[in-house]
């Protein structure tokens, strides 16, 4: 399996740091020149709208997957390549996590997180063997990286589990790790 798609988890706020915008506007950028189609969450507002806006400006194309209450609060971006209307959050994973080949999360919120470990434990529990990268730009992930590191330590987390979650200081770095992970995960199950 080669990453020809990408599921891009991040916040509908532009958040306080300009450094994530411009990640964001980065990792859209690097997706195009790679050939990866984004997925993601069908909003056309803060980071997400921007990724979104940022893939389809570069000549790329953008899926997004949007519940039917965020669709009625008219914040779709009705400008995507497809846009999949779905009925609740729990759809809108399942859908994202079926269209995407991989997954990277940029600054977000409780539902950002909420993506992230859902498609972790999907992971564990074998429903997926797709690999999943924090963009830890400016530091954002630190925490939640040390907060798994003590899970880890604690015995609530395998040493194998905790080294599924990547982490790249750069847009490039993600990628790359996501291109290796995504053709090891298509080799089998390394025991």
């Amino acid at each position: 399996m080669s990453l020809n798609s990408l599921a891009v988890y991040c916040g509908s706020a532009m958040g306080r740091n300009p450094i994530h915008a411009d990640a964001t506007r980065e990792l859209g950028q690097a997706m195009v020149r790679r050939g990866i189609d984004l997925v993601y969450g069908g909003g056309k507002l803060g980071l997400m709208g921007l990724i979104a806006d940022t893939v389809l400006d570069a000549g790329g194309k953008a899926y997004g997957v949007i519940p039917e209450a965020l669709r009625s609060h008219e914040v779709a971006h009705m400008g995507l390549t497809e846009l999949h209307h779905v009925a609740d959050m729990h759809q809108r994973k399942a859908k994202m996590t079926q269209l995407a080949d991989a997954f990277v999360c940029l600054p977000g919120g409780i539902g950002t997180l909420d993506e992230l470990m859902e498609a972790w434990t999907w992971n564990a529990l074998g429903y997926h063997a797709k690999p999943f990268c924090l963009l830890d730009i400016g530091g954002y992930w630190q925490g939640f990286a040390q907060f798994c590191d003590t899970v880890m330590a604690e015995g609530f987390m395998s040493e194998g589990r905790r080294a599924q979650l990547l982490v790249a200081p750069d847009v490039e770095t993600a990628l790359d790790m996501l291109v290796d992970a995504t053709e090891k995960a298509s080799a089998g199950p390394v025991w």
